[in-house]
């Protein structure tokens, strides 16, 4: 008998797959989470809300309203359209299934957002990854001259990047959303704890689409994600969205925290409070460097990144060591911005590690 694993792609076979760390009984800082959950009052009124959910159902109207409500809460323009996803994973599977003719290509800046170049690779578009400066800015010279040559399908820019933390230079985003043949996908994932968007701008461009997630927001959990850009162009790529992809559930939980908005404005603001805290107390330690951050996220280089991961982890305290992603990364770490007590649990053990 056949093996049947030999039914299998050979390249689906040859990849790693994305692997979430075990966090049980840790402080987990280690997945760009928001770290606080809904006051006790707000848990029990959405249990209420869920309860009466027709689950018996398939979505409805109300996934209809969850796109008007996220249109006002996001200042969509005029003759702008939005598509839901399931998480912003699902909107770039999307975007790679509508752009998916011979030949086509997906480039981004590298160190980045993993998804861009898996998308690309199981869907059968070829990834080009740019590498960054060593400062972790935008190589522009670089990046017009893979466009030029690769002529690609989409660009993404994420702004800010994962795992960087950083927003770029807006010049030279404009360079190459110019020179872009294709699709140019802003991914503001990291939007609540930005200094900046694109938003304002993005009326500039017909080729320019953004993407935004609730899942920084404080929905992780919820899987809810979503993409703007003009109307006939989301039209189209609209068609290869499966039916029914955002569940009752998820919607009715998405209207309920758009319904708070205060609450999560001021979560928030304590994150990029504690954000401004942590890197400077990381700061100050013999051979780190805390590079600036527009997100929920500091990257830190230390001397030996498996030691400070493996030692915070032996304390309880789950980051990500994000070293061998790039080379450009070497002994980095990546930490995200929890609670109060969190990140003071977070220091001792980190202190240990140096």
């Amino acid at each position: 008998m056949r093996n049947p694993l030999d039914t299998l792609r050979p390249d689906v076979r040859a990849i790693n797959a994305y692997v979430v760390q075990d966090a049980t009984g840790m402080v987990k800082l280690d997945a760009m989470e928001n770290p606080h959950r809904l006051p006790i009052a707000l848990q029990a009124e959405l249990g209420q809300c869920l309860g009466e959910v027709a689950l018996n159902r398939y979505p409805d109207g109300r996934v209809d309203f969850l796109r008007q409500v996220l249109a006002a809460h996001t200042g969509l323009p005029a003759g702008y359209g939005l598509i839901l996803g399931n998480g912003s994973d699902e909107i770039i599977n999307l975007l790679a299934i509508a752009c998916n003719r011979p030949g086509a290509t997906v480039l981004a800046p590298v160190p980045g957002f993993v998804m861009y170049g898996m998308a690309a690779q199981l869907l059968g578009l070829d990834f080009v990854g740019v590498p960054l400066t060593a400062d972790f800015e935008l190589d522009t010279p670089a990046m017009l001259v893979a466009i030029a040559q690769h002529q690609p399908a989409i660009v993404y820019l994420a702004y800010p990047n994962n795992p960087t933390a950083n927003l770029w230079d807006d010049a030279a985003i404009e360079q190459i959303i110019e020179a872009a043949p294709g699709l140019v996908v802003i991914d503001e994932a990291y939007q609540p704890f930005s200094s900046k968007t694109y938003l304002d701008r993005l009326t500039r461009h017909p080729h320019v689409l953004l993407m935004r997630t609730l899942s920084k927001f404080g929905l992780a959990g919820v899987r809810l994600g979503y993409l703007i850009g003009p109307q006939a162009l989301v039209a189209e790529i609209d068609k290869v969205r499966p039916p029914y992809n955002v569940s009752v559930l998820n919607c009715e939980c998405a209207l309920f925290a758009l319904a708070h908005l205060e609450v999560f404005a001021a979560q928030a603001q304590e994150i990029r409070t504690q954000r401004a805290i942590i890197s400077v107390a990381l700061g100050v330690f013999p051979g780190v460097k805390v590079w600036p951050s527009d997100a929920n996220m500091l990257l830190v280089r230390v001397p030996d990144a498996a030691k400070t991961f493996d030692g915070m982890k032996a304390q309880g305290v789950l980051v990500k060591n994000v070293s061998k992603m790039h080379p450009l990364l070497l002994n980095c770490v990546r930490i995200t911005i929890g609670t109060a007590e969190e990140n003071l649990r977070m220091l001792a053990a980190f202190q240990t590690t140096i």
